[in-house]
């Protein structure tokens, strides 16, 4: 569990909300629910509209990576790849199909396969770095959905405040309904410079952190699956791994 997502969320939303106490403000006149659809529906429609459905939908699967990233432990990689080139070194490269029977991850899985298969060093990195590309590239393409999010909902926030005005407009003979419609005016364009500031940038940028730290580790895994194939020394793979680390 990412404790600092949780924190920072908390913190931002208890700062507006104690800002707005300490004004004399109540919490009930920030709460429209008018301006919540216009802001965050128009938001939706538009990312829906700019992307494709596996891109969409890849972003709200890993919208769980904000409060449980994926484990990341750079020494436990170097630590496995280390005992997969001492099992190589003493009882040569099929020595390791054991091994693929406790591997859940399909991409260390098929790099191992293809090492226990007996891949050439440079097809195995070839193979191994074009899929680590193409993932790399689906998981951006899918944080910049909420990129894309942060930048469209302080403009749909501006609409939902013409609109509002507009309503106003439409009842100044009616004193009773100018006041929803101000609020909803001022509320709308809250959500929407608050919702891309305190919310679809910070996720977008957090995700893009996560999918860089996960090229890291995948690219340690390509580097040391390789240097097992060329037959290296478990201490040399070993230093050389440790370097993504620093």
């Amino acid at each position: 569990m990412d404790i600092l997502s949780i924190a920072g969320i908390l913190i931002a939303l208890l700062a507006i909300l104690g800002g707005q106490a300490l004004e004399g403000g109540h919490v009930g006149s920030i709460l429209q629910l008018t301006a919540f659809i216009i802001v965050i529906g128009g938001t939706l429609g538009a990312c829906m509209l700019q992307f494709p459905l596996p891109v969409f939908m890849r972003s709200l699967k890993m919208l769980s990576w904000i409060f449980k990233p994926p484990y990341h432990a750079p020494s436990e990689l170097i630590g496995q790849v280390i005992d997969w080139s001492n099992t190589a070194r003493k009882g040569g490269l099929l020595a390791l199909e054991p091994a693929l029977e406790h591997i859940d991850d399909p991409f260390t899985r098929k790099g191992l396969q293809m090492l226990v298969d007996g891949a050439e060093p440079d097809k195995l990195r070839n193979v191994l770095e074009v899929e680590l590309e193409a993932r790399e590239h689906h998981d951006l393409q899918a944080a910049k959905v909420y990129e894309s999010a942060g930048g469209y909902a302080p403009t749909i926030g501006i609409l939902g405040a013409v609109l509002g005005l507009i309503h106003v407009m439409e009842n100044l003979a009616d004193p009773s309904k100018l006041g929803s419609g101000i609020a909803v005016a001022f509320v709308a364009t809250i959500y929407g410079v608050g919702s891309a500031n305190l919310l679809f940038l910070p996720i977008a940028n957090k995700l893009k952190g996560i999918v860089h730290h996960q090229s890291i580790l995948k690219e340690m895994l390509i580097q040391g699956l390789g240097a097992i194939a060329e037959g290296e020394n478990p201490r040399l793979i070993e230093s050389k791994l440790q370097s993504y680390v620093t």
